[in-house]
């Protein structure tokens, strides 16, 4: 009986870039192991993890967008958007699994998606908002250099957690900046912000008169 779901055939030339990238991946976690005790710290990776998990980055984009209705909550929203379809789709056609020593103790993820690896959703998100609140919505400049050093750190633990080869990061890093140009091209301003906010409620009514 024919398989109903026959394994795609992978070019020889990216199937040995793809070989290559595992085993590079793989020695680069064992070379900081060595140096580093991952488990000494496993915590604040972790935490890195969480800090730009898509779920926590969505509820505070909706919850800053319901008390404050700036514009600037719109626009991440928007930039979360683009990122979760990108990332998706990417993900569900390229179907490439994760490392094989990788524990599997991520939380709220959906298993259809998140089990496949490449590109890193964290690492084309930590991008994406660094290029958010450094150049299309700068904050004051004496934040941008820890804004870059977490998506920086965000990226580099992905493959250190075990969660993504080296390539699925740098080409997240890459799609990362896709995104931002899209968001760039797409930005709301305060005008169109408030009238897409109007779209959505006026007075909230749970208020008094």
């Amino acid at each position: 009986m024919a398989d109903s779901n026959p394994k795609r055939e992978i070019p020889s030339g990216l199937k040995k870039m793809l070989e290559l990238d595992v085993k590079q991946s793989k020695e680069f976690v064992e070379f900081v192991n060595q140096k580093y005790p991952i488990e000494t710290y496993r915590s604040h990776l972790k935490s890195l993890e969480i800090s730009c998990h898509g779920i926590p980055w969505l509820v505070f984009t909706i919850a800053g967008l319901y008390m404050t209705n700036s514009s600037i909550f719109i626009n991440i929203l928007l930039g979360l958007i683009i990122d979760i379809v990108i990332v998706a789709v990417t993900k569900a056609f390229t179907r490439r699994r994760r490392p094989a020593y990788n524990v599997d103790d991520q939380h709220a993820t959906f298993k259809s998606v998140d089990k496949f690896s490449f590109p890193s959703g964290h690492a084309t998100r930590a991008v994406m908002l660094a290029m958010l609140f450094t150049f299309l919505s700068p904050l004051p400049a004496l934040l941008w250099l820890p804004v870059i050093v977490w998506s920086v750190a965000v990226s580099v633990s992905r493959v250190v957690l075990g969660r993504h080869h080296i390539l699925d990061v740098l080409a997240g890093v890459l799609i990362g900046l896709v995104e931002s140009v899209i968001l760039g091209m797409a930005w709301r301003s305060e005008e169109q912000a408030a009238y897409i906010i109007s779209m959505f409620g006026g007075e909230d009514p749970w208020s008094s008169a």
